[in-house]
Formats: structure tokens, sequence, C-alpha cells
């Protein structure tokens, strides 16, 4: 039986509707909300945007639900917010017994109400990070330029001098991987709805005070703003495959494909000034886009090479539309004549050959461009990038042909004094074919190394092979049809999930055997190393795979270069977050070792979630704190759900991003931050020691109690988190959950999440730091140690997120008071040590920006929160009751809490 009684953890927080507690009058709630907004310190426009967009949702609500609707909205807000006022002790009870008091009905269309305003204040931030990023671009000394790629290099030309400086700009890597584990808690409706709410907020930023315009932009924000409350939050179904890649392209449509030459554009204009678009960049084309949605079959039985076949196919259909596009738009404008602007003799072959093989088409393109070859030219480039598409006869062979085409229009228009044309527009064309190719993301295969051994025994028996080895042999299929359409970078890396010795890396290439012969497709087979044993294993494990022939005669082909991928979301789940960090720190110290000893040029690949428990958190930071040579100007990393969409889904954003990253993957090489990393680790190294063995003991005492992994499914909504369509791959591996190994990581973290808990991103720190002790060497230590920096950092940032309050709620709900008192105690000692190590009176006092944010947020957040308790606790007694059976109106409450509580804290798994 279930802790019910008043001796429950957090009990005395529990309510019932019979309660009453008395309502403030409407003159009060105007004074609390506006003491509550004063008090966040936020800026005067988003505080201006947010009421807009506040009146606006009630106006529809109103509209909608009639005035109790929006009434009851306002009563638990107010209620939620009067509960951080120390002068209301009573409201969180009070919030508590309205959330309890509201029929089933009502508390849904509270939870949706709720979810829209998260969605309109994420709105409303994101726009004031953009209003401020274009406040401060083009301004000399501001801020936030210190994390540029145009300081970054003119620090590292003062360390290392400009010739190496140069060379390590030219080499220069930042290579996201968009993923599609199921952690975007969003409809793509949704999405797509608070996109068009952004282009109207912007149209009113820049319309008169009171004109046409403005009051225009406020009537369509009003439609959307409705379209967004009637449209259904939750998906009916969970999307397939293919709707999980049609999805990421709209990333690329609307931001990426053109954001990315504007980075290079911007960071180039920077290191040159006025001689930027006069002559040939220094920036090259630094950004590759990788892709495992429609390739990661681990776990996903979905993804089938058919899948990763039309995956490619979409993929590039998207990107030539987008070249021929730009094509078109280039050739629109080149108007140049050929009297002052003469082609050159390689432009002129081009034309002829063209003409030569279609003359209609020639003479209708020299009709439209008379006496203007080189608009003739582009816009003939244009027609052989959608040939391409079509697979039509006039199709290009592949991007380096176009790319060459394109490199004698430039150089024709330079050699003419048209030098602004030839490294302005025509540049932008050239950066992005050399950074999207006709494959725009090189899609990568990823697969169980259990799932490559059974093949292998069963293809080796002699006997009939199973369905599931025909289709891991069709795999390899796909990737040599792939390479052979749109070429090698299009598909070949094979990532082994759960590497653990380097018989798992050779299996790939027998089955690629196995499958095609002497036919196989070019691999790069890169191992996944995911447990604490895998990665204290793996430098043995690759200095034997690399002695396989297949390793040596591919590393001998692309200048003995190797990539190793790191996982943070298992390792977490294995040993705590503390431990976890600190053998990644290791791991790859040792890797790189290993391969500077060998003269191999590594990459490692960061396998990393966007919430803290699975390796989240600032990707700036955390690259100035790997060791030394473990990132030499390359930075590779997983990029999944509402990730994506945050940090590249407004072109804004994403160039600031792409910039403060690349400038961290350039600085971190640096010969001053090597040393101080190199030396912080050895300095610090006793205090590593201590912090590995402690947090990992307090880590076990819970994870490896008897009956954690039932209690957790209880205190928790982790069972029903299946149930909500995120993605097309299941969320465990087994039927139920009998053990943590049971459970994937994403639905770990995300479940301790919605209990407002976050335990996966902090859960031992605090023994840790209190088994060390001095808390004058951890203030150092945090001073000094980029690593103990970025963890305490992303810790604080995690328990800013975390709720007493609530947690003790859904602790109530388990009858382990033991387990909910051990979790509550470490919640404890965590905070006071991160607040004592930080030197603030409170989480985040170091970060008002990140600070603002969370508060902002949490007082709704806590209202979803209540509604969800009372979903989960209704459907717990259920369970009791009967030992069967759901209540399908609660099971919706609770999911539609869950897509709420996912959008105001902004993250999931």
């Amino acid at each position: 039986m279930r802790a019910e009684h008043p001796s429950a953890p957090g009990y005395s927080r529990r309510v019932t509707p019979a309660q009453s507690f008395p309502e403030p009058t409407n003159t009060e709630a105007i004074r609390v909300i506006g003491r509550f907004e004063a008090g966040r310190g936020i800026p005067d426009a988003m505080r201006s945007d947010v009421r807009m967009l506040g009146a606006l949702l009630g106006q529809v609500l109103r509209e909608a639900g009639g005035d109790d609707l929006f009434e009851d909205v306002e009563r638990l807000r107010l209620a939620t917010i009067q509960a951080y006022d120390e002068e209301t002790p009573d409201a969180f009870d009070r919030a508590a017994a309205i959330a309890e008091s509201f029929t089933v009905q009502r508390a849904d269309e509270v939870a949706r109400a709720f979810t829209c305003y998260f969605h309109l204040v994420n709105l409303a931030e994101e726009h004031q990070r953009v209003r401020v990023l274009r406040e401060r671009a083009g301004q000399p000394g501001r801020e936030d330029a210190a994390d540029t790629v145009a300081t970054a290099y003119a620090r590292l030309k003062s360390e290392v001098g400009e010739d190496e400086a140069r060379r390590r700009l030219q080499g220069l890597r930042f290579h996201p991987v968009f993923t599609a584990h199921p952690t975007e808690a969003r409809r793509r409706a949704v999405s797509s709805s608070i996109r068009r709410l952004s282009e109207l907020l912007t149209q009113h930023d820049a319309a008169s005070e009171g004109g046409a315009e403005e009051h225009r932009a406020r009537r369509r924000m009003l439609e959307e703003i409705d379209t967004l409350w009637r449209t259904a939050p939750l998906r009916a179904q969970k999307p397939s495959p293919t709707d999980e890649v049609r999805t990421v392209m709209g990333v690329f449509d609307e931001t990426l494909f053109t954001t990315v030459p504007h980075v290079y554009r911007t960071i180039d204009d920077a290191l040159r000034g006025e001689e930027s678009g006069a002559s040939a960049p220094v920036v090259p084309a630094f950004v590759r886009i990788g892709s495992w949605v429609g390739g990661d079959r681990d776990g996903n039985p979905f993804v089938t090479a058919s899948v990763t076949r039309e995956a490619s196919q979409i993929a590039s259909d998207h990107v030539l539309r987008g070249l021929e596009r730009a094509l078109e738009r280039i050739g629109r404008t080149l108007t140049l004549d050929a009297e002052d602007t003469p082609p050159s003799s390689e432009v002129i072959a081009l034309w002829e050959a063209y003409a030569a093989r279609e003359p209609r088409e020639a003479a209708e393109l020299a009709t439209r461009s008379p006496g203007e070859p080189h608009r003739r030219v582009i816009l003939l480039l244009a027609r052989r990038v959608a040939a391409t598409r079509r697979g039509d006869e006039l199709r290009y062979s592949g991007p380096d042909e176009l790319l060459a085409d394109l490199r004698a229009v430039q150089g024709s228009l330079a050699e003419a004094g048209a030098r602004r044309h030839a490294f302005g527009g025509v540049q932008h064309l050239i950066w992005q074919v050399e950074t999207y190719g006709f494959h725009l993301t090189e899609l990568e295969v990823r697969q169980h190394s259990q799932v490559h051994a059974k093949a292998l025994a069963e293809i080796e028996s002699g006997e009939p092979v199973s369905a599931q080895t025909e289709e891991v042999l069709e795999v390899f299929r796909a990737i040599a049809e792939i390479q052979r359409d749109r070429g090698l970078r299009a598909a070949g890396r094979y990532v082994v999930s759960f590497t653990q010795a380097a018989s798992d890396l050779a299996a790939v290439h027998r089955l690629a055997r196995h499958a095609l012969g002497d036919d196989a497709p070019v691999l790069d087979v890169v191992p996944l190393f995911e447990t604490f044993a895998d990665l204290q294993a793996a430098p043995g494990i690759l200095a034997e795979a690399v002695e396989f022939p297949e390793f040596r005669a591919r590393m001998a082909a692309t200048g003995n270069r190797l990539e190793v991928m790191l996982g943070y979301s298992d390792s977490s789940k294995d040993v705590g977050p503390v431990a976890a960090n600190l053998a990644l720190y290791e791991a790859q110290e040792k890797i790189a070792q290993w391969a500077r000893d060998a003269d191999i040029e590594l990459t490692l690949f960061h396998g990393r979630g966007g919430a803290l428990g699975r390796g989240g958190g600032p990707a700036n930071s955390a690259i100035l704190a790997q060791p030394p040579h473990s990132v030499d100007g390359r930075f590779k990393l997983t990029e999944q759900g509402e990730v994506i969409f945050a940090r590249y889904g407004e072109p804004a954003i994403a160039m600031r991003h792409i910039d403060q990253v690349a400038a961290a993957t350039l600085l971190a090489s640096s010969p001053t931050v090597e040393e101080r990393t190199s030396s912080a680790a050895a300095r610090y190294a006793d205090i590593a020691r201590t912090m590995d063995v402690s947090s990992r003991e307090r880590f076990f005492s819970l994870v490896k109690a008897e009956g954690f992994a039932p209690w957790f499914a209880t205190v928790t909504p982790m069972e029903e988190i299946g149930l909500l369509a995120l993605g097309s791959r299941p969320a465990r591996r087994g039927l139920s959950v009998e053990s943590l190994e049971d459970l994937r990581a994403i639905p770990w973290v995300f479940a301790w999440t919605q209990a407002r808990i976050n335990l996966a991103g902090w859960f031992g720190l605090g023994t840790a730091l209190d088994a060390v002790g001095d808390e004058a060497l951890l203030v150092e230590a945090y001073r000094e140690w980029p690593l103990l920096r970025t963890m305490i950092d992303n810790v604080a940032m995690s328990l800013a997120k975390t709720d007493e309050r609530i947690a003790r709620q859904y602790l109530a709900l388990g009858d382990r008071d033991d387990l909910a008192a051990l979790v509550l105690d470490e919640l404890a000692l965590t905070r006071q040590w991160v607040i004592r190590l930080t030197g603030g009176e409170g989480l985040l006092v170091n970060k008002p920006v990140l600070q603002r944010a969370v508060q902002l947020r949490s007082p709704y957040v806590d209202a979803l929160s209540l509604l969800q308790l009372r979903a989960l606790r209704a459907l717990r007694s259920a369970q009791d009751a009967t030992g069967s059976g759901v209540d399908e109106e609660q099971r919706r409450l609770l999911l539609l809490s869950v897509s709420g509580v996912a959008a105001g804290l902004q993250n999931t798994g």
C-alpha cells in the first residue's frame, strides 16, 4: 500500500478539494503579479511582449471557453505565483486545492492553457534573444564578443603566430549530428504555429505604434494563438521514421541552408573588414551536418534499409531544390554586360558545350540574357542542378563538378574586375555546395553490436537466416547505393553501439562482405563506448582495431583519420552523473594521448543529449573543459529533439550558436587553454578520485537498492511517458522495467524531469563535495579547474529547475520513505554545496539571464505539475484498487501536463 498517511514525505502539502482558501481580489492579483515580474528583472521589451501575448491568450480563452475558464486559469496562476511570496505562506496549499477542485475536463482545459502560455513565453524569450543579438551586431568591444571565432582567432594568433593560426582555421570543423531520439514533446503543427507567431511578432516590432500595420499584426497574432489553442497538443500516433526525416528537413529549409554561409561571411567580415567580399575568403566551409534520422536502427525496428534509402533521397531532394533556387536568385541579379565584364575562355567553353547539347534551351537563355554571359551560365548551372534532381541526362555527376563550374565563373568574374560579385554571391553558392554537397546531411547508420553478432552467427551456421539478419545485410546494400548515387560523404559512417571488443568493429566489415562481396561500400566504422567499463577499456580496443586490414586501408586513404564516439547517457545512468563526467574526461585524455602517439588524426564524437543527465548544457564551455589534444579543431556531437529547434530553428540564434561553438573549438587547442586544463586536472587529481568513489557509492545506494526500479516507475510518470507519441523509437528495451538496464537513458532523464527532481543531472554531487570537505580548496578548484566549473554550473541549472515542494508530493506516491529521504537529503546537500562554491545567496546568481528564465517559468510549471500529480494519483489509485484498467480521461490529462511541463522547463531528455 502506498504512503497516503500523514507521515508520508510531503503529505503536509497535500490538500483536498473540501479545504477552502480566500481568493485574492483583482487589485491584489495585479499587485502580486506585477511584483513577481518586477522581481525577475525582465527587460522592458520582453515584459511588453509577454503581457501582450498573455492578454491575447486570455482573450482567446474567454472567446473559446467563456469567462469561467479564464477565471479558473487566473485563480491557479495567481496562487502559484503567490506561493513564491513569503507574505502568503498558504498559497501553495491553495494552488493544490484549486488543481484538485477542477473536473477532469476543466483540468484538461487549464493544462492546455498553461501549455499554450509556455509556448508564448518561450517565443517572447527567443524574440528577446534575437533582439539583443541584432542590437549588438557590429558593435566593437561588445560584452559577448569574447566567444566569437574572430576573437578566438586573434588570441590564437597571438599565441602560435599567424601562419599556424591560419593553418588551424583552415582545419576547423564543427559537425552537429541531428538525431530522432524521442525528446521533442511539441507537435510539428504546434512548432509551425509558433514560427508564424514569431514572424508576426517581428512585424509588430517594426510597425508604427497605433498604426494600421500594428493593428493588423495583433489581429493576426490573435488568430494564430486561437489556432494554437485549438490545435490538438498531443500527437494521435507516433511519427514514422520518414515523418521524422521531414520534420528535420524543415530546419534546413527555414534556417540552416541560408544561415551557414552567413556565418562564414560574418566571420570573414570580422577577420578582414572591408576586404571581405572583394577577394578570396580566409574562412573555410567548416560546418558539416550529420543525421541519424532514418539511419539509426539501434532499438528501432521501424528504421529499415528502405527507410534509409528514402531518408537520403528526401535530403538530397531538399538540398538540390535549395541550390537550384539559390542559383536562379544569383543568376537573376548577375546582369553584368559582356563589354564591361568579359567572360573567361573557361566560361565561354562551358556555355558552348551546353549550347551544343541543348540548343533550344540555350537559345531561350540567350534571349533572356542578351550580352550577359555570366548570368546565362549561372542560370545554366541551375538547370543542370534541376536535371540532377530529376535524374535527367543533363545531370551533374556529383557536387565536385558543380564546384568546378562555380569556381570557373568566380575566376572569370574576378579576372574581369567584378570581384565583389565573384567573392560575394558566387562565394555563398560555393560555400553551400562545400557544406552540403548533393546530400545535405551525412547520413550515419547505427546498430547494436549484439545484433551484428547474432547475424554473423546465423550466416556462418549455414542455416537459412532470419528476416532480421537479411535486413542487416540489406543495410549495406542501401549504403552502397547511396554512395553510388550521391558520393561517399552521403553515407558511410557506421556507428557500433555498445562496442565492448575490437571484434565488434571487425564484425561490420565481415557483414558488408557477406552482403556485397568485393562491391562492399566504403565504411568508416565508428565505435561507441557507453558504459563506465567500456570507457575504461576503450584505448586497448582501439589499439587492436586499427591493426585490422580494413581499418588500416581506410585510414591510409583518409590521412590516418579515426572517429570515436563517447556515450554520455548510459554512462551517467550506469554510475551517476559525477563519476560519468570524470570517467568521460579520463577516457578522452587516454584516447587522445594514444592517438597522438600513433600519429592518428582523432575526432571524438560526443553523444550528448539535451538534458544535463545526458551530457547537455552549454556546448562552448564543455569544449573548453576537454583534455588537451582531444579537440584539436574538430568538434562533433549529437543534437536532438527540442535542442535542434532551440539552437537552429531561428537564423540569428543559429548563427550565434555556431559562432560560439566554432570559437571554442578553435580555442580549445591553444597553448594557454591546454596548459590550464592539463595542469588543473593534475593539481586536483586527488579531489577527482575522492569525488569519483564517493559519488558512485551514493548513486549505487539508491539505484541498486532492492525494489528501486518499480519504485522509480511509481513516483514518476515513467510508464506514462512511453505512451506519448514522441518518436518512432520505443522508450524501453523490454516489456516492463524490472531493473535500470531495461530502461533507455532518455525516459530515465525525462521522468525525473517531470517529477521536478532532475535527479539524473545532480545526484551524488553533494556527497562527493562533502567527502572532499575542504571548502577553500573546492572554491579554488571551481575557479581554476574547467571540468569542475562546468560540472557545478550545469548542476546549478539543473537544481534551479527542481522544486522540493513538488518533488515531495511525487515521492509520496511510493511506499519507500527510505528512498525518498535519500533523494531529498542528497538534494539539500547538493544545493548547499553548489551555492557555497558559486559564491552567491542562491542558485544561478552568477548567471542572471538564465536565473530570470527559470524563475519566470517556475510558478506556471508548478501549476502543471499539480495537475499532473492529481492525474497520477488517480491512475495509481485505480491500479491499486483494480489491478488493471485505466481512466482514459486521467491519462490524457497526465499526458497533456507532461507536454506542458516539457515546454515550461524547455527540455525533456
